[in-house]
Parts: C-alpha cells; structure tokens; sequence
C-alpha cells in the first residue's frame, strides 16, 4: 500500500472512529465499509487518487471533515473525487425519491473514475442491505436499477458484477 493510500485509510479510520460511527446493521466500526470499497477498487485499478477515494468516499457526508480539509490533506484531484461521490441532498430537499433523483443527477455528471468507485460502493451495500434488511432492499434495489443507468460509465467488471447483483436480486 503507498504512503498516500495509507494516508487514506487512516484518515478515514479518525473521521468514522471520532463520531463513532457503526454499520447499521452488524454494529461494526463502520471503517470496514470503506475498507471493502477500497478493496474492490483496488482489483480493477492501481489509481492512487481513486483507492484514496474509496476509502475516504463517506467522511464528506457522515462526518464532520470538510472538502477543505480533503483539499489540504490530499489535494485537489482527490478532494473533487471524494466530492463526485458524496450525496449531495439534504433533508429538507423533500422526500426520499426528490432527494435520491438530485443525487442521481449529482452521479450522472461525474467522472468516470468516481463512477467506478461508486459501483463498489453499490456492491458493497446491496450485499449487506439485502443480506440484513430485506423490507428496505426492495426500496434501495429499485433506487439501485436506476443509478446503474448513470454508471455504465464506470468499470466493466464492476459494473457487470453491480447488474448481476441488481437483477439476481428482482429474479427471486
């Protein structure tokens, strides 16, 4: 792993450990969600600024880490990566659909490196949402089928095991 990527992870650890963040449904330090994204990403590419982004991809949304703070911390490229990838609704924007149509927008016009990352991250989640919680996998699969239009940019393999997790998931 290069300095810059370990970097990353032990960013990532500190933001999630500081507010003491869990996964929602194992109670894990929530650092192994990223840790499987960087994972995954790691398989497809050796691109620095994207393993640092898989594994700093939440602390912009969930944490109290700014985008200034990525900026200085890792530079610009990496900032504007985490940036591409961060959910960009508020709760006020309105309901759950309003809210994940604006992301949906967000993701449509990212980069095709950010599109990568972000099919790991579906994979990651859509294993454990459907594994753990099977009344809300019917919302967040259908939320998936849709985002997967805006991401046939991103990796093939990626992509090709993200629709096969999608549509296993609508066969049964």
């Amino acid at each position: 792993m290069s300095k810059l990527v370990s970097k990353a992870k032990i960013f990532a650890r500190q933001a999630h450990e500081s507010i003491d963040q869990r996964r929602k449904y194992t109670n894990e330090p929530y650092i192994v969600h990223p840790a499987a994204v960087a994972k995954l990403v790691a398989t497809i590419t050796d691109d620095e600024g994207m393993i640092c982004a898989a594994w700093l991809h939440d602390v912009l949304e969930d944490t109290n880490v700014t985008f200034h703070e990525l900026v200085k911390e890792f530079g610009n490229d990496i900032a504007v990566l985490v940036l591409e990838l961060t959910d960009i609704s508020k709760a006020e924007d309105g309901n759950r659909k309003i809210r994940k149509q604006k992301d949906f927008e967000h993701t449509r016009q990212a980069s095709t490196r950010a599109k990568t990352v972000k099919l790991a991250n579906l994979i990651d989640n859509s294993r454990s949402i459907t594994e753990f919680d099977p009344r809300f996998a019917k919302v967040y699969m259908e939320e998936k089928t849709k985002l997967l239009s805006a991401l046939a940019e991103g990796n093939s393999e990626l992509y090709s095991i993200a629709r096969k997790i999608v549509d296993d998931y609508h066969a049964t």
